[in-house]
């Protein structure tokens, strides 16, 4: 009878810890979008359209005024966890000299099926910045990553 009392006390103490557990997240899917003078990044909903309009504005870097990135991420046991998106920017600017960006914005709650959340690069700092090379996009929970996706010459 004893056993049975301190296997339960036990078994009662690891519970609490079991129901606490960690927030864990991944970053899934990174859209780097740029936009056109009026804000577009596509002229209709189409898909096809967009990739169009995308290669479009790729070869008339006169009609972009910014570039977005739209990231999908997940996040579980989030709770009120204070969550965080990050996308770091690489690029060359005037002079072929290297600058770096960083976007940050704070995370809606997560959805069952994951989140997209949009941060832009607009105005005279993507003027200065320059080309885009190469970009890390991350989830994080204070200062720890849950999850980052990155582009291939990061």
């Amino acid at each position: 009878m004893r056993a049975l009392g301190i296997f339960l006390l036990a078994f009662g103490l690891l519970a609490p810890v079991h129901a606490a557990e960690t927030v864990t997240g991944r970053v899934s899917k990174v859209l780097p979008l740029l936009l056109d003078l009026q804000g577009r990044a596509a002229l209709s909903p189409s898909l096809f359209d967009r990739d169009a309009y995308q290669a479009q504005l790729r070869a008339h870097t006169n009609q972009v005024s910014a570039i977005r990135y739209d990231v999908l991420w997940t996040a579980k046991n989030a709770g009120a966890a204070k969550l965080k998106i990050r996308v770091e920017l690489r690029g060359v600017g005037t002079g072929n000299l290297p600058r770096f960006k960083t976007l940050e914005t704070a995370a809606a709650a997560p959805g069952r099926w994951g989140r997209w959340t949009s941060l832009t690069l607009g105005g005279d700092d993507f003027k200065s910045f320059g080309t885009v090379t190469a970009w890390r996009a991350s989830l994080w929970d204070g200062d720890r990553r849950l999850g980052e996706e990155k582009s291939f010459l990061w």
